[in-house]
């Protein structure tokens, strides 16, 4: 199935559809936690404004049909849509939250991936772990920075590439509720 049919296709409500390196389309439910931290992570980018341009599983482009619709992104203030949609060199930050079946592509696929075009800051939230990833300093191959802070320490200032920051309070980041 080509990326332009699956853009195109309904898939059943309350599922997150991926797409692996490797070309296979994965679909996986999503949770309260993922869903909440989500939330989170929107109020904290009210500290950069009402109206910043911030987006939540909307399609950015990518070069070489690698369009992603991550989790969480703040895009430049001067961004300008090309199409129906922003391309990858508007996204200061993007931030990716983990689940049971995505914990693979958020750590490695897409580090290497958002490394690759220069992302400048990647942050992975991951509930079951209680921690925050923030990578900085992309490279070809990925970042050459990475600096992990747990849940519960505090707010976590992170610098956009244009002089604003975004805070995260990492006291407010939901946690699996145990079974």
């Amino acid at each position: 199935m080509s990326v332009d049919a699956v853009m195109h296709t309904e898939f059943p409500e309350g599922y997150t559809v991926f797409f692996g390196i490797d070309g296979k389309v994965l679909m996986t439910p999503r949770s309260f936690e993922h869903s909440s931290t989500i939330k989170s992570m929107q109020i904290d980018s009210l500290s950069l404004g009402r109206h910043a341009k911030t987006a939540s599983d909307v399609y950015l482009d990518f070069p070489a049909d690698e369009n992603s619709a991550p989790d969480f992104a703040i895009l430049r203030e001067d961004a300008q849509r090309q199409g129906t949609r922003y391309s990858f060199e508007d996204v200061l930050l993007i931030a990716e939250v983990v689940s049971v079946s995505s914990a693979r592509k958020d750590y490695d696929d897409c580090t290497a991936k958002y490394g690759r075009y220069g992302i400048p800051v990647y942050v992975v939230v991951d509930p079951y772990t209680a921690e925050v990833v923030v990578h900085t300093q992309p490279t070809g191959s990925g970042y050459t920075a990475k600096h992990t802070h747990e849940y519960g320490t505090g707010r976590l200032p992170i610098e956009l590439a244009d002089g604003r920051t975004f805070t995260v309070d990492l006291d407010e980041l939901p946690r699996p509720e145990s079974a």
